[in-house]
């Protein structure tokens, strides 16, 4: 088999070489997940700081185990890394990476992640979970054997469900139906967490979201477990659905598991089409990304640039509502080219409305604006209407 080493973060490693990054491959390196990597390294290390002991990891889903050798060399205060992994030839390359950069502690064990989890009942402060598609069935695991106080780490990678375009699998693996809007990103973030939260329910668990975001082909949370029965069906008050008009692209949310959702939207009389259940509640703690900030400043980051552009539009963004609205799709509907999305976000500023791009979509806006009031602000703009002269 033939290897080659690369540099990442402050760790060597030396991967096989495939063509192509694929489930079919039985280990690979994929270079694309690096900011994921800078990014994981950089929260968990701002959430040890929020802690009074050393930590235990576990990366459920090791592959090459370059994201335990880093977590072991960039992350200060790390007690132990349990790295798992179901494939042998995986196991034998981490084996080899921990030796590669002289690292004592990290266990590597060829095992299935459940299991992996299980039979290291409530040991871990940390749990990742990275796997190649839905995370779905590992949830449960990680909901049961984490440390209350302890950090979730879940990816998805499966955004065709939860973004909507195949609606049934959504339904199968996350028990929410998904929604092809513009904001559909954030629609399958909102119902991965609230898949999570229910799971964490069930062991009178609830999570505390610090950040989130969807990126390339992906989506990831973070998020801290805590415990207690009243507080977990206070969490659970978070969940609802959203109902969303295509005709004019009015949005309204309905909170609960099985609310009166209205038909018809108020504003034209279209017809909804809703998404959910999912979460409605924060999806970033704003004080969190602000001090994970600061620390990525002396942290030694290849994607640093990239990372601090994430968290500064999250950051901006964390006040603002549920949803947000794409400037070319309402012009679309409006039948006008599109304005500088700069000018229409100074004059929403200027009106007193909340108003944050998003790291969702480029040309998203966030605000509290009323539609209604957003599409005749676009129409005077276009016609040059708020112009001081005027």
């Amino acid at each position: 088999m033939d290897t080659h080493i690369i540099e990442e973060g402050l760790v060597k490693i030396e991967v096989p070489d495939f063509e192509k990054v694929s489930a079919k491959a039985p280990v690979f390196y994929n270079p694309v997940m690096e900011m994921n990597r800078d990014i994981s390294v950089a929260v968990i290390n701002q959430y040890r700081k929020k802690v009074d002991h050393d930590i235990s990891i576990c990366d459920a889903f090791g592959g090459t185990g370059i994201r335990g050798a880093r977590y072991s060399k960039e992350i200060h205060g790390v007690e132990k890394v349990v790295v798992g992994d179901v494939n042998p030839l995986a196991v034998e390359i981490s084996k080899k990476n921990m030796q590669l950069n002289n690292i004592s502690n990290v266990e590597v064990q060829k095992n299935d992640a459940n299991i992996l989890l299980q039979s290291n009942k409530g040991l871990f402060d940390v749990v990742d979970i990275d796997p190649f598609g839905t995370p779905a069935m590992f949830t449960q695991s990680t909901a049961a054997n984490i440390r209350p106080g302890g950090l979730i780490c879940i990816s998805a990678t499966d955004t065709s469900a939860l973004c909507g375009t195949y609606h049934d699998p959504c339904l199968r693996k996350y028990g929410a139906k998904p929604l092809k809007t513009e904001y559909c990103h954030e629609n399958g973030i909102r119902i991965l967490i609230a898949f999570i939260s229910r799971n964490l329910a069930v062991n009178q668990k609830y999570l505390h979201v610090l950040f989130s975001h969807s990126t390339e082909h992906y989506m990831r949370v973070y998020a801290i477990v805590k415990r207690g029965g009243k507080k977990t069906n206070k969490a659970l008050d978070n969940i609802g659905f959203i109902a969303h008009c295509p005709n004019c692209l009015h949005r309204e949310t309905t909170y609960g598991f099985a609310p009166k959702i209205p038909h018809t939207c108020p504003e034209c009389g279209g017809e909804y089409d809703v998404a959910g259940p999912l979460w409605l509640g924060k999806i970033w703690d704003k004080e969190f990304i602000y001090n994970t900030m600061e620390l990525v400043k002396n942290l030694n980051l290849n994607k640093k640039d990239d990372l601090m552009s994430l968290f500064e539009k999250c950051y901006m963004e964390a006040d603002g509502p549920v949803t947000f609205y794409d400037i070319h799709k309402i012009c679309k509907k409006l039948k006008i080219s599109s304005p500088k999305i700069n000018d229409v976000m100074d004059e929403i500023r200027n009106r007193g409305y909340f108003i944050s791009r998003t790291h969702f979509k480029l040309t998203g806006m966030r605000t509290d604006m009323p539609l209604d009031e957003l599409k005749q602000l676009i129409l005077d703009i276009k016609e040059d209407k708020l112009g001081p002269e005027k």
